[in-house]
């Protein structure tokens, strides 16, 4: 994981800027009508709803727009039907990728999936081809700052996570699916705050970039996959040492 929690750690320091806003909700739109639709309309039931709510409130959403989301994903109010559609592929030098989609025309959406690898310079792959790479681990990321290893593992660990690792400047704690919400509920109970906390696609192993054209291509690939409109999440399994993650991105 600890390639692509540089990056993300990158991008969040970046911040995300105005112009990408209303992809974000877009984004956020679909997967709470996606929730709804499909888990019912009742946050306090429905986990997934839940946790996209919060999504949307930490990106300040306004809250007339997740309501609306709800009663369109539930049908009260008229909306657009999507389906969700894992692609997945390989980038430069042989890097697993795994693309989360939501969708209302899947053949437009393979078309530019397609389109997007091949002009990055990887391919996109069979079903079934990268998936066994990945694993399904809650994960919330902090930064060193805000606390010392000590504490955040006597936290973390009495409440059912099975991992603490060290990534530079941040921690990363890692846990079951099913424990996710105690183990971040007493991490934000202890006052520690959080630079990101969400059920992932973790890698089984990575791969390691240190060729700076294919590290530059590679991440130009991973932000065309993640700035496309029907693209919710991608997973990649690569390593790019620290300095040279920082020159190329």
């Amino acid at each position: 994981m600890s390639g692509h929690s540089k990056w993300s750690t990158i991008k969040h320091k970046k911040s995300a800027q105005d112009a990408k806003r209303g992809k974000i909700f877009t984004k956020l739109t679909k997967e709470i009508m996606v929730a709804a639709r499909l888990g019912g309309g009742d946050p306090s039931a429905n986990p997934r709803l839940r946790a996209a709510i919060q999504a949307a409130k930490s990106e300040n959403m306004p809250k007339d727009k997740i309501e609306r989301a709800i009663k369109k994903g539930t049908g009260e109010i008229e909306g657009e039907r999507y389906e969700e559609i894992q692609y997945e592929g390989y980038g430069p030098g042989g890097v697993a990728i795994l693309v989360e989609s939501m969708t209302d025309n899947r053949q437009r959406t393979v078309a530019d999936l397609r389109h997007l690898f091949s002009k990055h310079g990887g391919n996109l792959g069979e079903p079934g081809s990268v998936a066994w790479m990945f694993e399904k681990k809650g994960l919330i990321v902090i930064e060193k700052e805000a606390v010392d290893e000590d504490t955040l593992m006597t936290v973390a660990l009495e409440a059912g996570a099975d991992d603490l690792n060290e990534e530079d400047d941040i921690w990363e704690v890692h846990t079951d699916p099913s424990a996710f919400e105690e183990v971040k509920s007493a991490i934000e109970g202890e006052g520690i705050s959080f630079q990101s906390a969400k059920v992932t696609m973790v890698p089984k192993n990575v791969v390691k970039v240190e060729d700076e054209k294919q590290a530059s291509q590679l991440l130009r690939l991973m932000d065309a996959l993640e700035d496309h409109g029907d693209v919710q999440n991608v997973y990649a399994n690569f390593d790019i040492p620290g300095e040279l993650l920082e020159k190329v991105a």
